[in-house]
Formats: structure tokens, C-alpha cells, sequence
């Protein structure tokens, strides 16, 4: 990781308050470099990009082991079919994570949000356990029978979603390993409790997600997670009206 900048180009100098901008590209380009913060060289992304919504992510191995981890490179990619995008890292070794191997051999997986209420049994699930150990008993966390898929859902959380893998896609560094695995899994069943939905607010009689009551949990980067803040609504401007 390369330092190409310690201020902004566009008046940090002229203006004091003008925040100074450490710039630093990911490739060596032959530019001179310093060390830069260390925040910023250990896995920048992860820590600039923020909040990151936590995918707990179950599935099951084909001896019917049941496999838990979290994965806070996530999120929803579409609507129609609704679709959910997982990125498993590989190990340190190179081999593939025990959820990945199960998502590729089953084609199956469940999603479920991490909220407040179980977000301590939900951060035992990231140890580093052998295929053959549940993940789910470690932390006590309840399996409940999954409607569609075969791996099972969590019953303290609030939103489960059954998940059929429809692609997948290898992304590969410079030295051309594997690196990271982005599973796309189409949800074929959504399971919420009841007592968190509500209509959309906009008059159109669709049912969304009291995001107060369901308390979710995001990734910060390294050990540091957050909680859902204030919530405000911004209506869409009409444009031509």
C-alpha cells in the first residue's frame, strides 16, 4: 500500500479546517511511500465502509453437521428475485471456510440478522472450530426446522431467510489465488416476527421491518460493531411536478 497524499490537494493548506486526507493507493505504482496509519493498512475497506449489516450464516455439512459463522461482507443485491450477496474469505491457509464448502455442496443456506438481544451467544459462532463441531450448540443458540432449505434457522432471531445459491464468483488477487467467494443466493422464504411489521409509510399497504424493535448489529471492522441510532425518513424529491 502505497502513500501518494498527506493532505488535500483542493486547499487543506489554505484552509485549516479543512481536513488533512491521507491518499494511498492499493497496488505498488513505483510512488514514493511512507508507512501510512495503521487503520488504513489493515484492510481499509473494512473499516471505511460502514455500517456493515452481519449476515449469521447457517448451513449444513453433508454428514448433517449444522455449520453457524457471521460474515459482515454482505448485503441485499435485488429485489425481484430478492436477492442476498455473502462473501466467505478463505482461511489463512488458502482453503475454503467450512460455510463455503457446505453453500457449494448444498446449494442451501439460511441467513439471519443479528440484533441486540443475542449478539453475545451470536459472536461465539466466529471461533475457529473443526467442520465437525456445531457452531449453533456451541453458542446456544436454538435451531428451529428451516420451511424450504435443509440447513436450519435461528429461533432468537427476528428475520431468517431460507437462501438457494444461483451464482457464485472467485475474486482473485495479483498473484492469482482465490481470495474471496461471493455466494448470490435467491431467498425463497422470509421468516419475521410478526410483532415487528408494520406498513411501508408510504401508503402503499407493503410491510416493512420496525428497525427500532429489531435492534440490529453492524460490523465496524476488527472487534468493533455498532447499534442501530436514530432513524429519520427524507421523502424522495418529484421531479417535473
Amino acid at each position: 500500500m502505497h502513500l501518494i497524499s498527506t493532505a488535500d490537494s483542493e486547499g487543506a493548506h489554505e484552509n485549516p479546517r479543512r481536513p488533512h486526507v491521507c491518499s494511498f493507493y492499493t497496488h505498488p505504482l513505483g510512488c514514493f511511500s511512507v508507512p501510512c496509519p495503521s487503520l488504513l493498512v489493515h484492510t481499509p475497506v473494512a473499516h471505511q465502509v460502514v455500517p456493515r449489516p452481519i449476515a449469521l450464516t447457517s448451513t449444513l455439512a453433508p454428514d448433517g453437521t449444522v455449520n453457524c459463522a457471521p460474515f459482515s461482507y454482505f448485503n441485499t443485491v435485488g429485489h425481484d428475485p430478492p436477492t442476498l450477496a455473502v462473501s466467505v474469505c478463505r482461511n489463512g491457509n488458502g482453503s475454503k471456510k467450512d460455510t463455503l464448502v457446505n453453500m457449494l455442496a448444498s446449494g442451501e443456506f439460511v441467513v439471519s440478522i443479528m440484533s441486540d438481544w443475542f449478539v453475545e451467544a451470536a459472536n461465539h459462532t466466529c471461533g475457529s472450530l473443526p467442520p465437525e463441531v456445531d457452531e449453533m450448540d456451541v453458542a446456544g443458540l436454538t435451531p428451529i426446522k428451516s420451511t424450504i432449505v435443509a440447513p436450519p434457522r435461528i429461533k432468537e432471531s427476528a428475520v431468517n431467510m431460507e437462501c438457494k445459491v444461483r451464482h457464485t464468483y472467485d475474486i482473485v488477487n495479483s498473484k492469482g489465488d482465490v481470495t474471496t467467494t461471493v455466494v448470490f443466493g435467491e431467498v425463497v422464504m422470509f421468516h419475521v416476527f410478526s410483532h415487528l411489521l408494520k406498513e411501508n409509510g408510504a401508503g402503499e399497504g407493503k410491510p416493512t421491518v420496525n428497525h427500532e424493535g429489531l435492534m440490529p448489529i453492524s460490523r465496524l471492522g476488527g472487534n468493533t460493531y455498532g447499534r442501530l441510532g436514530s432513524v429519520f425518513d427524507i421523502p424522495r424529491p418529484r421531479v417535473g411536478k
